[in-house]
């Protein structure tokens, strides 16, 4: 494998910096690794070819003059086909928006293009993010690099993968219920949600909007942080952006040191339904965080139990209402518009052919909780529960200074093994699903391979809101104690995707 697609983006960044090699470079390496291996894997749908040798040339150009940039400048950038990208198809993986293409860029996009990243194309994933598979795609699923017959995740299983199989050094995600932690855990990557109205939500085609939160997926915990930095803070298109600088996350990935870091394991997060290989290494992290001089207590968080039920009454509620957009009548698939059939008719056959059966049953399902009769009983009562969420949070930081857990109850589960059961495909969310509905980071880490099935498992880590700075410490003392025992990254240890199947 070429070299240059096994370096971390900070050390990529910091060769086209120094002219040892240039963006140009870097960026073809990667392309010609997406044509050789993303027909088995199919974490893209667009890939960019042009567009991205055009923004590396620029970028050479500008460091050419001598003009100062940022640390990823020049570094390639694998975006979730959920962002608007000028020029660019944007489908959020629907029959619905084939073929459409934004007239502007996300603020996080622009962002990225103002930091000089390259964008290499649009990821996969469930579609509109509804699922924890990637397997609702209208496109066809992605597959996990660590075993093809399995899932990569989801909703973000494309920019997972993108990282897993060296396709990319960086990738955007979002995270509602577990979008970019659980992808990240089952991949062998790093996912990091930042507090929510930490990064902005204008430009992103919206699921659950009192939940969705863009943040970076990445192979290490620095190159997360460096991304984290590039994309977060308060925007004027975005009013439920924070208005407050951003934590040093930066300065807390490359402390890798947890002295006296309070550290509460959740007791309601294990157990029952989790698997005993993902318990193991676990417990195994925790015990190196302790011998690394953390001090680590069992927190009690009673709530947790009636997180997902909760969640999966207000995000579909808020689905509901989201996905009304796709009329038919405004932009994107238009079916039986032929004169002969009313508007009704033509909305009624759009929704039928562009939505698929996951996006129809959650627009049902909350439809239902927020009708006449039923909103108090159902998505009434979920919000009480999220505010009980929200003050087990407020009692644990009293405390601890960060929350740990499993990121995911199992490890990656095979294809199609649990598209025709919704509710053991949602139970892939139990653990990420609380620091979404009490809107703290939350971060998820590899920490090892099951002896079971050889795949990865990952360790979650959640703090306070806007305190995405403690996820980035522990997470790098991990990271650095962990490669300290194998000698090298866990994707080290990844079988190699050949482009052969």
């Amino acid at each position: 494998m070429n070299e240059l697609l096994t370096l971390t983006a900070a050390e990529l960044g910091e060769r086209i910096a120094a002219r040892q090699v240039s963006s140009e470079e870097v960026t073809q390496a990667h392309l010609d690794r997406i044509s050789e291996v993303d027909g088995d894997i199919h974490a893209f749908l667009l890939v960019d070819h042009a567009g991205a040798l055009d923004a590396a040339r620029r970028i050479d150009a500008r460091i050419a003059d001598g003009e100062p940039l940022g640390p990823l400048a020049g570094v390639p950038l694998a975006v979730k086909d959920l962002f608007c990208t000028k020029g660019i198809a944007t489908t959020a993986s629907s029959r619905m928006l084939e073929g459409w293409i934004p007239p502007y860029d996300s603020t996080i996009v622009t962002r990225c293009k103002d930091a000089g990243m390259v964008i290499l194309g649009k990821t996969n994933l469930d579609e509109f993010a509804m699922g924890s598979s990637t397997e609702t795609s209208a496109f066809g699923p992605t597959h996990n690099p660590w075993d093809l017959e399995r899932v990569p995740g989801g909703s973000g299983g494309g920019s997972a993968a993108s990282l897993a199989s060296f396709q990319a050094p960086l990738a955007l995600g979002t995270d509602t219920g577990g979008s970019i932690r659980q992808p990240g855990a089952v991949t062998g990557t790093v996912g990091i949600k930042p507090t929510y109205g930490s990064t902005s939500r204008y430009g992103v085609i919206a699921m659950a909007s009192s939940l969705d939160t863009p943040g970076p997926c990445a192979r290490t915990v620095l190159d997360a942080a460096l991304l984290h930095q590039a994309i977060a803070g308060h925007d004027a298109m975005d009013q439920t952006t924070i208005n407050q600088p951003t934590p040093a996350v930066v300065e807390a990935a490359r402390q890798t040191d947890v002295s006296g870091v309070r550290i509460g394991v959740v007791t309601e997060l294990s157990g029952q339904g989790y698997d005993s290989q993902v318990e193991a290494r676990f417990h195994e992290a925790v015990k190196m965080l302790i011998e690394a001089g953390a001090e680590v207590v069992e927190v009690s968080c009673p709530n947790f139990d009636l997180a997902l039920p909760a969640y999966y009454l207000i995000q579909p509620a808020e689905v509901s209402s989201n996905l009304a957009r796709y009329d038919a009548m405004r932009y994107g698939l238009r079916v039986n518009d032929d004169g002969e059939h009313s508007a009704g008719q033509v909305m009624r056959a759009t929704r039928g052919v562009g939505l698929g059966a996951e996006a129809k049953r959650r627009i049902i399902l909350g439809t239902y909780a927020l009708s006449a009769g039923y909103y108090d009983a159902y998505y009434g009562s979920a919000q009480k529960v999220r505010t009980l969420i929200q003050r087990d949070f407020e009692k644990a930081w009293q405390m601890c200074d960060v929350l740990v857990s499993p990121a995911t109850p199992t490890t990656a589960f095979r294809l199609g093994e649990r598209t025709a059961d919704p509710m053991a495909m949602y139970r892939s969310d139990l653990c990420t699903v609380p620091a979404n509905m009490a809107g703290g980071p939350a971060g998820s880490f590899p920490i090892g391979l099951s002896e079971t099935d050889g795949m990865p498992v990952g360790m979650q880590v959640m703090a306070p809101i806007m305190a995405d700075d403690r996820i980035y410490r522990v997470g790098a003392a991990l990271e650095r104690l962990l490669h300290e025992k194998w000698g090298a990254p866990l994707l080290a240890k990844a079988p190699e995707v050949r482009g052969e199947r």
